[in-house]
């Protein structure tokens, strides 16, 4: 194998996987700031979480804006399967320099464990939104003496809420760029896996508090190659879309 062309390949990975491992630990923090946030948003101080999301705007805008973030990650991920060949090459070249003890360029950038854990983060179809997703699991999960209806309210409150705005002339003619529809667009998404996760029958059960029928009305009355992505992580990482209980209407909409 021809040495030059070796090198250049390692000089162009390594920054990549940089980035790689940056967007890795953002996801860590995320997941943290993800359990503050519920914490403020759930807390048992208002008898209504309309009024408590109202109360709270600007903790639920930064909630909105960490799933924004979140869809449109996952979404640019999905599109870029040389994620995982980049890592994978970086990984056989580390180890076959440790064989021969060739000293490697930033080798402390990450090491074995780390590696695997990047490894497995990135596996993942959705990698972002999973880590959501266990978050909130993991929130509901550690909270016990708050009421499951605390959470699951807050999210199935923001689905309406986004929901409405995208489907209401009225306030969808206030829109003042495309951006503030994606955006609206991507939290609605988010919240309702959210809330698929965690709802003990999900987000696509009759008991379920999401309007779903009308939440991919929605998305289907978009331009089509807008939302695609979307679509595809309702299909592919909620949790209850295949249940026996789910309405077929809501399935063949999906299909």
């Amino acid at each position: 194998i021809d040495e030059a062309l070796q090198e250049q390949a390692w000089a162009a990975v390594v920054p990549l996987v940089g980035k790689l491992k940056k967007f890795y630990q953002f996801s860590q923090r995320l997941e943290a700031a993800l359990h503050s946030l519920l914490g403020a948003l759930t807390s048992e101080t208002y008898d209504d979480t309309t009024q408590h999301l109202e109360r709270e705007q600007a903790l639920a805008k930064q909630f909105a804006e960490i799933l924004h973030f979140t869809l449109r990650f996952d979404e640019l991920k999905m599109t870029n399967p040389a994620i995982q060949n980049d890592f994978s090459y970086y990984r056989r070249t580390l180890s076959r320099m440790r064989i021969n003890n060739v000293p490697a360029e930033g080798e402390n950038e990450v090491n074995n464990e780390l590696a695997n854990r990047i490894s497995l983060f990135y596996a993942d179809a959705t990698p972002m939104l999973k880590t959501l997703s266990d978050g909130t699991t993991k929130f509901v999960s550690e909270n016990k003496n708050l009421p499951i209806e605390n959470t699951t309210d807050c999210l199935s409150t923001m689905a309406t809420v986004c929901k409405v705005m995208l489907e209401t002339p009225e306030y969808r003619s206030r829109f003042t760029s495309e951006e503030t529809v994606s955006f609206c667009l991507r939290v609605m998404v988010g919240v309702i896996i959210l809330y698929d996760y965690v709802h003990p029958v999900g987000a696509f059960a009759k008991s379920s508090k999401i309007d779903m029928k009308g939440c991919i009305k929605v998305l289907k009355d978009q331009p089509p190659n807008s939302v695609e992505g979307l679509l595809n992580a309702l299909r592919y990482t909620t949790k209850h879309l295949n249940d026996e209980s789910t309405n077929k209407t809501i399935k063949s909409m999906l299909q």
